[in-house]
This record gives C-alpha cells, sequence and structure tokens, in this order.
C-alpha cells in the first residue's frame, strides 16, 4: 500500500520534468521547421492539425497516425517531404492534442470521420494517404469507397484484417483481450499514472530501433499519453471486432485499382514483414518495401528513406517497371 501511495508522487515529478523537456523541444522544432497549425473542426470539436509545403500540381499527403502515440510521429518525416509536397498531419479525436471528449465512442469510424473532416477542412480534391498501425482500417476504408479522390496509399507498419503472421504488442494483447485481465488493467492504469507511465514507456521503446532516438520520443509522446487513455481503451476494446469485420472486404482489396506503396520497417516483430507480404498480395497495383534497420516507427528511425520513397508517389505514369507484386524490394 505504501508503495502503492507513492507511484503518484513519483510520477508527478516525472511529469514536471517531461513538460520542460517536451516545451523546450516544441520550441526548438518550430525554429527549425516551417509549417501552420490548423484547427480542424470536427463535430462541435477541434482537431490539431500541421500543414507542411504548399499545395502544388502533386496531390497532397495526408499521414495518419496510430496508437498509442499522435502526429509527432512523422516530425522528422514531414519536413523532408515537404520540399517538394504539400503535407497535412493531425491527431485524431482523443489523442495528441485534439479535442478530447468524455463519453464519445473512440472506434475506427470515429477515426473514419476525423479524416472526413480534415479532407473537408483542406479543401482536398485528391490525395495520398499514408497510413500507420490503427489508421490502416478507416485510411483504407476510406480509400476504398473513394477511389476517384485517392490518387494513392502508403501503408506504413499498419494493419487491415486478420492476417497469418500479425501479433499484437504486448500491450495492446492486454487491452484488447476480453475477460478479468483487460478489465483490472483498465482500472489499474485509470487510477495510477505510474502504472500507465510505466507500461507505456516499456511499450514504446520496443516500437523504436534506433537507441538515441528512444529517450526523446518516449518523454515527448509519454508526456502527451497520459490524456488519451479514454482513446486508447476505446480502440482497443473494438479491435478484435473490427479486424474480423474487414474479412467481407477482401475482395474490395483485391479491385482496388489505384497504386499502394508498401513500406515496412523490417525488424518490427508486431506488424512484420509477413503481414506487409499479405497486404502487397491483396492489393494488385502494389508494390512492396522492407527498410533495413527499423522497427514499427519506421517514420522516426528512417526518414530519409521514406522521403526517398514518397516524395515521388505515385508516379506519373501507371507503368512502373519497379512493381513487383508478391515481391519485395530491400531500402537503406
Amino acid at each position: 500500500m505504501l508503495l502503492l501511495c507513492a507511484f503518484p508522487l513519483i510520477q508527478a515529478c516525472s511529469t514536471a520534468d517531461d513538460r520542460a523537456y517536451v516545451r523546450s523541444y516544441e520550441e526548438a522544432y518550430q525554429k527549425k521547421v516551417k509549417y501552420t497549425t490548423h484547427l480542424v473542426p470536427r463535430d462541435g470539436f477541434y482537431l490539431h492539425a500541421r500543414e507542411f509545403g504548399v499545395k502544388s500540381g502533386r496531390p497532397t499527403i495526408v499521414m495518419m497516425h496510430g496508437f498509442p502515440d499522435s502526429l509527432h510521429l512523422y516530425d522528422r518525416l514531414a519536413p523532408l517531404l515537404a520540399t517538394g509536397r504539400h503535407v497535412i498531419t493531425f491527431d485524431f479525436l482523443g489523442w495528441g492534442d485534439s479535442d478530447k471528449p468524455a463519453d464519445h465512442d473512440y472506434d475506427v469510424a470515429s477515426l473514419w470521420r476525423d479524416l472526413e473532416a480534415v479532407i473537408k477542412h483542406f479543401g482536398l480534391k485528391r490525395l495520398v494517404l499514408a497510413v500507420h498501425d490503427a489508421s490502416g482500417q478507416p485510411g483504407i476504408d476510406w480509400a476504398l469507397e473513394n477511389p476517384d479522390k485517392t490518387a494513392g496509399m502508403v501503408l506504413l507498419n499498419t494493419y487491415y484484417g486478420p492476417a497469418p503472421t500479425l501479433k499484437a504488442p504486448e500491450a495492446i494483447a492486454r487491452f484488447s483481450t476480453p475477460g478479468i485481465r483487460r478489465d483490472l488493467s483498465v482500472w489499474a492504469t485509470r487510477h495510477f499514472d505510474s502504472l500507465w507511465m510505466r507500461g507505456y514507456s516499456e511499450q514504446l521503446a520496443k516500437f523504436i530501433s534506433t537507441r538515441e532516438l528512444r529517450e526523446p520520443f518516449q518523454k515527448l509522446l509519454g508526456y502527451q499519453s497520459l490524456q488519451i487513455r479514454p482513446a486508447f481503451y476505446g480502440l482497443n476494446r473494438v479491435l478484435r471486432e473490427e479486424l474480423d469485420k474487414r474479412r467481407q472486404k477482401i475482395q474490395q482489396l483485391q479491385r482496388f485499382q489505384p497504386p499502394v506503396r508498401i513500406i515496412f520497417g523490417n525488424d518490427d516483430p508486431y506488424l512484420n514483414a509477413g503481414v506487409a507480404r499479405d497486404l502487397n498480395r491483396l492489393f494488385p497495383h502494389s508494390e512492396l518495401f522492407l527498410v533495413k534497420d527499423a522497427g514499427h516507427f519506421v517514420q522516426i528511425d528512417k526518414p530519409e528513406v521514406l522521403a526517398e520513397l514518397m516524395r515521388g508517389f505515385p508516379p506519373s505514369s501507371r507503368a512502373n517497371p519497379n512493381r513487383k507484386t508478391g515481391g519485395q524490394n530491400e531500402a537503406d
């Protein structure tokens, strides 16, 4: 009991330190990177979005984060792309710096409506969707329903439906598996910030292969994470159901005509190379790239590689000699 009482005190000190770190990080980033902040209206609430670069003849790239993270996932990649492309990043409702309404249904349908709000706000008629992790489902669903507006998709260590090698990260497995263990985990992490932060930090460390980047992004995303718990619990609660739902859409994937570029960090043990190959087989106009020495957060580990692969996508012509459906390319 004495140890449990000490947890909030320990966490208070950690949070104060991380708050100072985040403030200095944001100040340095704003000085180094040119972008515009937007508040995107969404059903009486607001989504936090950032706009990089300027509109040109190429489709805007909209980059979506997964869970449990935020638009900061793209902090290293967005400026590299923005030298020749118009780029949008945003926090889903309940995540990052977006509003976090109580009693909201945080599910895949909610993520879809967030994306719709962003597209409407920026007046996008044609776009490239870059999805990661949990945003794969709403992003791919949206593209299937709007192929005429989808210039292409980039799939970054994501998932859609059941896959033979798909493995849930430890924290996701704990909070998405129905039963007393999940219920106790929700209760404990909701009431004790330190328990949440310890588990969050341990899981996040496994997502970043680049050792020197683990601590700064653990601090940055960890500081935001205390407020994302309702959204995290909500998405996990429907995770298995949403995976099963997408068995019915396999034929739609196989008929999808816009080009798809699949870029996965090869060291991700969860959304792994097997998942990437499965997606490559399903999409008829897809290319697969496995990035060496990169993990689940490939955007953080290898932003230069991603920028090179995304900057000219989609190609100006459908004819693409590098396309290897069923095969793969390795990227350094």
